[in-house]
């Protein structure tokens, strides 16, 4: 049995190997969407554009825009003489966010010490609207503490000083080359493996294989290997990249790393497994793939917390290793999560696993039949 397998390995390499385009799509998209992914699928809000409204002209009045000016976040400062002029500049989009400044800014500071602003944000980006309105809201904030300071008066409030663990800097690819390692490895494990059989019944070699001495489950098994070993190589290129090109750390323990990218490997080889067993042609392995891909993606945590999501479709997540994984790689990442709040995650990615694996094999043996 074990030569039949290792024999039926060797063919899947030779297969992929000698395949120009499937040594392309295994090599060249994973790396290209690492580097591009990471780059600019970020929730970082820069280079923003922002309108200002001054009515008042006043000291107080020019000292606030002024900090505006110099904040790195807003690279243009777009001057306005009346209301009129926020509408069409926000419609289309020239703005962000406008700062409307009354006549009696300045004034009412000097008198009563306190004054109001109005913050104008396009509601359509809702994501950014809220961190500009963020960064805004600071630099107010500071401005309001410097004048309260000049005027000796001392406000009788908390300061809040905020610490971020695991990632002080808040960079953001942190938070995405973990996740997207993840998504990579998965990519890859699905299309290999869902291109497999129906490659073989494309080309019209799937017949010569049955009339080998082969059981369905050395074919299942001496397709999957091959899957599992290029997965796991894929994910060790982007954890080499993510600590020592994008200078991520690594807190944790690399063998619970390796067991759980093992058990979630399996998981989306009995996925790909699948799929391939239903399909007859290569384009609809593909389409099959990406059909399952986009909302596996959508419903693991990775672009929007599963928390935010309605309840019934937080049931649903709960078959999607992917969902398992991300946990894993940045706990053990960035945090060094012990192996018994690891395990939470993986004896799930195990049931899949299996699940996934003996269904496969019968629905298999029962296409062979």
């Amino acid at each position: 049995m074990i030569e039949r397998v290792l024999a039926l390995i060797y063919k899947e390499f030779l297969a992929v190997w000698r395949d120009k385009k499937s040594r392309m799509v295994l090599i060249v998209p994973p790396l290209l969407q690492l580097f591009v992914f990471a780059f600019a699928a970020t929730l970082d809000v820069k280079n923003v554009s922002m309108g200002i409204l001054n009515r008042d002209n006043g000291e107080q009045a020019i000292e606030l825009i002024e900090r505006f000016k110099g904040a790195k976040v807003f690279s243009h400062l777009e001057m306005l003489s009346a209301v009129e002029e926020i509408a069409p500049l926000i419609d289309t989009q020239k703005v962000t966010i406008v700062l409307s400044i009354d006549e009696q800014f300045s004034r009412n500071l000097d008198a009563e010490g306190q004054a109001s602003v109005q913050l104008i944000l396009d509601g359509r980006k809702s994501n950014a609207a809220q961190i500009i309105g963020g960064y805004a809201s600071t630099i107010l904030e500071q401005f309001n503490r410097d004048f309260a300071a000049h005027v000796e008066f001392v406000p009788q409030n908390t300061e809040l000083v905020p610490r971020n663990w695991y990632n002080p800097n808040l960079l953001y690819p942190w938070f995405t080359v973990p996740n997207l390692s993840g998504v990579l490895m998965m990519l890859v494990a699905l299309l290999l493996t869902a291109l497999s059989v129906a490659r073989e019944r494309e080309l019209g070699t799937f017949d010569q294989l049955l009339v080998c001495p082969f059981s369905a489950f050395e074919i299942l098994v001496g397709k999957a290997i091959p899957a599992l070993i290029i997965g796991f190589i894929e994910g060790n290129v982007i954890l080499f990249a993510a600590v020592f090109f994008f200078g991520i750390p690594f807190e944790g323990f690399l063998p619970f790393l390796y067991f759980g990218m093992f058990l979630f490997l399996l998981a989306v080889v009995g996925i790909g497994l699948f799929i391939s067993s239903l399909c007859s042609t290569q384009q609809q392995a593909v389409l099959g793939t990406f059909a399952f891909m986009s909302p596996a993606v959508m419903l693991s945590g990775f672009a929007t917390p599963i928390a935010n999501m309605p309840y019934w479709l937080q049931i649903v997540t709960f078959v999607n290793p992917l969902r398992y994984y991300l946990v894993i790689v940045k706990g053990i990442m960035l945090k060094s999560i012990p192996f018994s709040i690891i395990w939470i995650q993986m004896w799930p990615l195990a049931m899949i696993a299996l699940f996934n694996l003996v269904a496969t094999t019968w629905f298999f043996r029962h296409r062979l039949g």
